[in-house]
């Protein structure tokens, strides 16, 4: 977990996330992996400045709407076959970090079903915007 203890820039910020997103996704280099999808758990952390995103008047266009993740995630899986999860990881977190009141990102992509003897293989990015 991401704290403002590990990375001070991001003590005036508000975490939003999306826990475990499960999608059915074309993923993966072997041949068996590219004729059908794949369950894969999406998890999102968005840090957005406090003062950007404390609601004045309780209206959703004052914060980042959590349909922001979600409908990001689903445009990049509408792309098509995916190799990697670095991939898809890398091109959500750049997405998200495009929008204008995100400081940074944690996006992290799972495979519960690989291996029978443990509960998931994945890959997780941070980026802090610049």
């Amino acid at each position: 977990m991401l704290s403002s203890l590990s990375y001070p820039g991001l003590a005036d910020c508000r975490r939003l996330f999306l826990r475990n997103y499960e999608v059915q996704i074309n993923i993966g280099v072997h041949e068996f992996e590219k004729k059908g999808e794949q369950r894969v758990l999406i998890n999102v952390d968005l840090f957005i400045p406090l003062a950007m995103s404390t609601p004045k008047d309780d209206h959703l266009h004052e914060v980042v709407d959590y349909d922001f993740m979600r409908d990001t995630v689903a445009k990049r899986m509408a792309e098509g076959h995916i190799h990697l999860q670095e991939t898809l990881c890398d091109d959500v977190a750049r997405a998200m970090l495009a929008h204008p009141k995100v400081r940074a990102v944690r996006v992290s992509t799972e495979k519960p079903d690989v291996y029978p003897d443990c509960d998931s293989v994945g890959v997780e990015v941070f980026r802090i915007k610049d």
